[in-house]
């Protein structure tokens, strides 16, 4: 039985990681799987905390390093916030700040 919901922050966000390649995408299924059942951290190296309520999903395959942001809400939901295929070892400040900004509106 699944104790946590999983939802995103608008149909962009789904879509982009309907995107991903496939075997990313594998891999993302599997970690919202384990969340849906344990919750949204579930610890180093699959999630990261990031500070304020905000978590990555740290996805790695043969294809390359994506991040998945997202935080929980009251209710046991977890909202989906925003993804991104890293091309640099560091995550862009830019896109923390997309994270943090939809976070924001969402606990709003």
């Amino acid at each position: 039985m699944k104790k946590y919901t999983i939802a995103y922050y608008n149909e962009k966000v789904e879509n982009e990681i309907l995107k991903l390649p496939k075997a990313m995408q594998a891999r993302y299924l599997q970690f919202v799987d384990s969340m849906e059942e344990f919750g949204p951290n579930l610890g180093l190296p699959h999630t990261k905390s990031m500070g304020n309520g905000l978590f990555e999903m740290r996805i790695k395959s043969f294809e390359g390093i994506a991040r998945v942001f997202y935080c929980t809400m009251i209710d046991k939901k977890i909202i989906v916030l925003h993804s991104i295929v890293k091309k640099t070892t560091k995550t862009p400040p830019k896109e923390l700040a997309i994270a943090n900004k939809r976070m924001n509106e969402v606990k709003k």
